[in-house]
């Protein structure tokens, strides 16, 4: 039925359209089902190169059983003040599963993803090294390859823990802003190393023109992802208030690293 599971027998079903190359429309209309369950379905099992149905059937019943026990591990799982707010348990491991592959699918590591994801999808939106290696129950020592590379890339930021010899990883509404300048920034590096590699290969030799060209196109895409990140600063800030200094100061120095680049 269009409302209910998915039976083992259709997930053979959608295993064998998946080798048959048909779309997820084609295989959604064999089994008279939405289209966005078998996409759901198949993104959360693997994805479409790495799908299989016994697998995916066995997963499917592991997150029924810990959606009946979810309500007695909450209180040990959650923060103070995080709280179920009535949320379906399988509903939210769902959510998970599909922000990581989606995070995936961007070039993060998985663990890496599962990090961000983790954070995101937490109420308070920080934790510490500790308690993310409970919740996603993995080695300290993968949280901290995973935290420093979402440092690297300003998606979380650090703060000391009151009261407390540790750190807690922040999670806020910023950190996407923040992100996006780091790339930004990374591009206009980028263009200055393609420049001045023209500069060294000769300017008009084909080798010197190719990375000419390279520097001239980072440039461009640096320079767009800025005034697009300032443009939607100003729009939030219209709404929610002035820009933080943190925020002027970040805009300034980009700004002024794409008129230095300029000028080179």
């Amino acid at each position: 039925m269009p409302g209910g599971r998915l039976t083992h027998q259709e997930r053979l079903e959608i295993a064998e359209g998946l080798v048959e190359g048909l779309t997820y429309t084609e295989i959604a209309g064999r089994l008279g089902r939405p289209i966005s369950t078998v996409t759901r379905e198949v993104a959360r099992n693997g994805g479409a190169g790495a799908y299989r149905a016994d697998a995916a059937q066995r997963s499917t019943i592991g997150r029924a059983r810990r959606g009946k026990q979810a309500p007695a591990a909450a209180a040990s799982n959650d923060l103070p003040g995080d709280g179920a707010h009535g949320r379906d348990p399988e509903a939210v491991h769902e959510l998970e599963e599909r922000f990581t592959a989606l995070m995936v699918g961007t070039g993060l590591p998985r663990m890496t993803a599962r990090v961000l994801t983790c954070l995101y999808v937490t109420d308070h939106g920080s934790l510490t090294a500790t308690e993310l290696a409970q919740r996603l129950k993995v080695s300290p020592a993968s949280i901290s390859k995973a935290v420093g590379e979402l440092e690297q890339q300003e998606l979380i930021r650090r703060e000391r823990d009151p009261g407390r010899r540790r750190d807690r990883y922040v999670i806020d509404a910023d950190a996407w802003f923040r992100g996006w300048m780091a790339s930004a920034r990374q591009n206009t590096v980028l263009a200055d190393f393609a420049r001045q590699s023209a500069r060294t290969l000769g300017a008009t030799t084909p080798a010197g023109t190719r990375m000419q060209d390279i520097g001239q196109f980072f440039e461009h895409v640096g320079q767009a992802m800025i005034r697009a990140a300032e443009e939607w600063r100003r729009g939030s800030a219209a709404t929610t208030g002035e820009f933080t200094p943190t925020e002027r100061q970040a805009a300034g120095a980009d700004r002024a690293r794409a008129g230095a680049d300029r000028k080179g």
